[in-house]
């Protein structure tokens, strides 16, 4: 039972009663596991082109760029760093004072390869009168590490990764959060515009304008185009309450309720207020230096081609389902579309009669559409391509993580784990019908792909609740293709070690 104050707390938020009770719920009931058909696989849910191809599909999208469509970069930023320098925060908290593990040791071998040196070094002469060199001379390894870490330093263990200095140039090194400006010009601007939208904590976002501010002049003469960079947070709204382990609300020792972020799965709602016809999305940390973005770039528009190609199709079997004017074989031809190149399968489809079959077959094409960049598997941790079941006995494909997968379930767990692909969060998404209107993302969630995962706070134990990820449920019912894309174009940065691969220097 809410008090009045659980009330006024949750009206403060824009979350309802009755969201909470039915949070409370899923803590007691859990989420449900997929029921999957098979792992995607090449020609069985993925595509994988030809040169010839490629260059169709390129020349598709640079096509498209010229009709006055307006597209749109989307990158989740709001993530901290602090995960990125696990392990040299725990060098800072060991009880011994020189590099041992052999993460350590690479860091300190390597740190002069660093794009953020020269800005450590000169903290370091700052905070401590000797630059790098000289603290290391004299074992004073926990000094340079206390001036890339903390506040009165670099602070890089509180940034977000967007912030964080990637890799070095001759005018100077840059941030991820400028790579993906770059990226923006070089496939997603079009009419002589890039627009690019950051999601960020509300703690980082005047950062994170200041930073566009300095930089976004220079890019903009660079490649010639307009910049329009905008931001959001997530929305409070988003944010999941909090239970003990016995499923009641988990309160704070004011007796207020313990909210959390919802997880990237929240971001839903900040894609559904973007007004664009195509929308990129890919991850902060997944970028690389100029030397080798031709990769990247090309395969962008590869996988933009083939969703504009697809989208026109669909548009054009809704405008004749919606005239009235077909027959049994142009239905026929439709059947193959949905069931051949957007891979949605329903098992019954010839028991239908023909209005059942129009209506089935127009909520098909008709929805969101997503191309999704799916790179081969290299043990990288994350989701993959499956042929899974739907609510409504259809089998689609979509990007499954292994919370989804029963673990009890030897076949199912074969299946994830003898995968051929991964993903690498590489997805061009159209976001409008054929009459230009914008679809209502929020009613293409699956609700019940959710995930409880246990945590604490202040030493007592909770159960936090994340919404359907972004890229899994939260997009389960778009039309989903896969195409296979080459491991250059994946290059996440996960530890700070990471930034010292060949790729990154």
């Amino acid at each position: 039972m809410l008090s009045q104050q659980d009330l006024k707390q949750i009206a403060q938020k824009g979350i309802t009663e009755e969201q909470i009770n039915m949070q409370l719920e899923e803590f007691k009931t859990g989420f449900p596991f997929l029921k999957i058909e098979s792992a995607a696989g090449i020609g069985q849910g993925i595509i994988r082109l030809d040169e010839g191809d490629r260059n169709n599909y390129v020349d598709l999208w640079n096509a498209y760029k010229k009709e006055g469509h307006k597209i749109v970069k989307f990158v989740p930023a709001s993530g901290a760093a602090s995960r990125m320098f696990k392990d040299m925060f725990a060098f800072l908290d060991a009880d011994y004072d020189v590099p041992t593990t052999n993460f350590e040791k690479h860091f300190f071998d390597n740190i002069e390869k660093f794009a953020f040196y020269d800005e450590l070094n000169a903290k370091c002469v700052e905070n401590n009168g000797k630059d790098i060199k000289a603290l290391i001379g004299e074992n004073n390894y926990k000094a340079v590490v206390a001036n890339m870490l903390k506040a009165e330093g670099l602070n890089y263990g509180q940034l977000p990764k967007g912030m964080l200095l990637f890799h070095q140039y001759e005018e100077g090194p840059r941030t991820p959060m400028e790579e993906h400006l770059v990226e923006g010009a070089l496939y997603a601007a079009s009419n002589g515009e890039a627009n690019v939208h950051f999601t960020v904590s509300h703690e980082h976002i005047e950062f994170f304008e200041q930073k566009v501010k300095d930089k976004v002049d220079s890019f903009a003469k660079k490649y010639d185009i307009n910049y329009n960079i905008s931001f959001s947070e997530q929305k409070p709204s988003t944010d999941t309450v909090a239970a003990n382990p016995d499923n009641t609300l988990f309160r704070n020792e004011d007796g207020s309720m313990l909210f959390r972020p919802g997880g990237h799965g929240a971001l839903i709602q900040n894609l559904n207020d973007i007004d664009a016809d195509v929308i990129f999305i890919k991850n902060i940390d997944n970028v690389v230096p100029d030397r080798i973005k031709a990769d990247t770039v090309e395969y962008k528009q590869v996988i933009a081609g083939v969703l504009i190609d697809l989208q026109k199709k669909a548009f054009d079997y809704l405008r004749v389902l919606d005239s009235g004017v077909y027959n049994h074989n142009k239905l026929e031809e439709i059947i193959h579309f949905v069931q051949q190149d957007l891979c949605c399968r329903k098992a019954d489809i010839k028991e239908l009669e023909d209005a059942e079959l129009v209506i089935y077959l127009r909520n098909k094409l008709n929805r969101p559409m997503r191309v999704c960049g799916v790179v081969k598997n290299v043990g990288e941790p994350g989701g993959g391509p499956f042929l899974t079941y739907n609510q409504d006995g259809t089998v689609s494909l979509q990007i499954l993580e292994s919370s989804q997968i029963d673990k009890s379930n030897e076949e199912y767990m074969r299946m994830f784990t003898e995968g051929t692909h991964f993903n690498p969060v590489d997805l061009v998404c159209a976001v409008k019908d054929y009459k230009g209107e914008a679809f209502d993302l929020p009613k293409y969630v699956d609700k019940t792909t959710g995930f409880i995962s246990s945590k604490s706070k202040n030493g007592k134990e909770l159960k936090a609740l994340e919404l359907p990820g972004l890229w899994n449920g939260a997009m389960s019912d778009w039309n989903t293709v896969f195409v296979e894309v080459p491991l250059s174009t994946f290059n996440p940065v996960k530890t700070v070690n990471d930034l010292l691969r060949e790729q990154h220097q």
